[in-house]
């Protein structure tokens, strides 16, 4: 057993001063707020919790930094990038891929991120097997050695798009049917634990036929397990289920399937306002990365009308261009004020912005991973976050403006430890293996050099 003392938490009930934890497990068996540090305890200036980084592809870190040249003909857009993104899958095998995962983690841990939702459709090395889950090993390895907390999300892709069956290229890697899919799902949900979760998925309505997403779907309701799935990401996506559906994604999607609580549905960033409002009114969470959002010129998602409908949201780092909790909710209110040209856009439940951005993307993220109840309470997973009350960004502001700070300050964040489960695996600000995890990085990025 052990213990965190806190000058100031951000308990599931609201802010407390001077409260202190007791470990057990793994998780928190007790907390007493208005009490004294005792001898045993770690003392921290501010503790938050982990907030869950709800849709990932860290394969994608390996790309980061390296699509941001114009092409000659000058009209680069998301299908250009995705070419980008396929080749780099091609050079992949499962040592890579660990290597280049476990970074990916450490800088989520470091950043605040406790707990990621890997989406998973990368299912075979090159020449390769998708059936010996050797792509999987290596996720699940990377979250072991970095420590952080993963939900496997394993997603079918089964066809280039709503009119073409075959796969082509890099798409192979990708490929599986539904039986195999299905018997992949079976293997790792066995290996399940406290800190692995396992949800499912499909890759989009253009890559998943529909007999194939209701198999999946009822996959999710029997086992009660997280569904998720990338829709209405692109205007092109639109254009082709209009053109094969007679529907708008979100609009075919809701008409056909019962979206409920457990559903994630990833960007759908082009929704009309009657998709908006019936997408909110289902109980599913939209896991909003835009970070990734804006690298790719997806476009902006309905925020404002989608929260004022009672929607409920998460936030990802999807392709790693930045991984940083407080930088995805800063740019979502930013994208609002831009469009609608106001301030404070998202305070629509609480005065602050920030307090606001950071309780729902701490809620969503709960509801599309572990399905337990978010936040720091008695019986809850020890997974929070150490900041530096002295430091810059917070000093002078009080509970209320803390969250405000941390989101719209913008510059280094002031975390001074993080715990997954218990153990610490940031401390002084940098992963416990930070040394060791980059130099496997730097390993992985040359040899993947090499084999251009």
């Amino acid at each position: 057993m052990s213990s965190i003392f806190a000058r100031k938490a951000l308990l599931q009930k609201g802010w407390a001063d001077n409260v202190r934890l007791q470990l057990d497990g793994g998780r928190i068996s007790s907390i007493t707020a208005n009490t004294t540090a005792e001898s045993s305890d770690f003392v921290a200036g501010i503790i938050i919790p982990g907030l869950c980084n709800a849709h990932s592809h860290a394969f994608q870190r390996a790309l980061a930094g390296r699509t941001e040249e114009r092409s000659a003909a000058g009209q680069d857009n998301f299908w250009t990038w995705r070419e980008r993104m396929y080749a780099l899958a091609g050079r992949l095998n499962a040592d890579l891929l660990a290597a280049i995962a476990r970074q990916a983690y450490s800088e989520m841990l470091e950043s605040g991120y406790t707990s990621v939702a890997e989406f998973h459709y990368l299912h075979s090395e090159p020449g390769g097997n998708q059936h010996d889950d050797m792509m999987f090993n290596a996720l699940y390895a990377a979250a072991h050695d970095s420590g952080i907390r993963m939900t496997y999300v394993p997603v079918l892709y089964e066809r280039s798009g709503f009119d073409q069956h075959e796969l082509a290229g890099h798409q192979k890697l990708f490929a599986n049917d539904v039986e195999s899919f299905l018997a992949h799902h079976g293997r790792v949900l066995e290996r399940a634990s406290e800190t692995l979760n396992v949800a499912i998925g499909a890759h989009s309505l253009r890559a998943v036929c529909k007999e194939s997403l209701v198999e999946i779907a009822r996959t999710a309701d029997a086992r009660n397990l997280p569904m998720h799935l990338h829709i209405a990401e692109q205007q092109r996506e639109v254009d082709q289920s209009m053109a094969a559906y007679g529907r708008r994604p979100v609009h075919w999607l809701l008409e056909n399937f019962n979206v409920g609580d457990n559903w994630c549905l990833v960007h759908a960033t082009h929704m009309d306002a009657d998709e908006t409002a019936s997408l909110a009114q289902s109980s599913a969470v939209v896991c909003l990365c835009p970070s990734t959002e804006a690298n790719l010129g997806d476009g902006l998602f309905p925020l404002h009308d989608f929260l004022g409908a009672g929607g409920k949201m998460a936030i990802g780092s999807d392709s790693h261009v930045s991984i940083n909790p407080f930088e995805e909710l800063r740019w979502l209110e930013y994208g609002q004020r831009l469009v609608m040209q106001s301030r404070n856009v998202v305070s629509m439940q609480q005065a602050h912005v920030g307090q606001e951005l950071f309780s729902r993307a701490l809620d969503g993220g709960a509801q599309i991973s572990t399905r337990e109840t978010a936040g720091i309470h008695s019986g809850a997973v020890a997974d929070v976050v150490a900041l530096h009350d002295d430091d810059p960004m917070l000093v002078g502001h009080d509970m209320a403006s803390l969250l405000d700070a941390l989101v719209f300050s913008g510059y280094r964040l002031p975390i001074e430890r993080v715990m997954v489960h218990g153990k610490w695996r940031v401390i002084d600000g940098q992963h416990v293996g930070q040394a060791d995890i980059r130099a496997g990085f730097a390993d992985a990025l040359r040899k993947i050099g090499e084999a251009r």
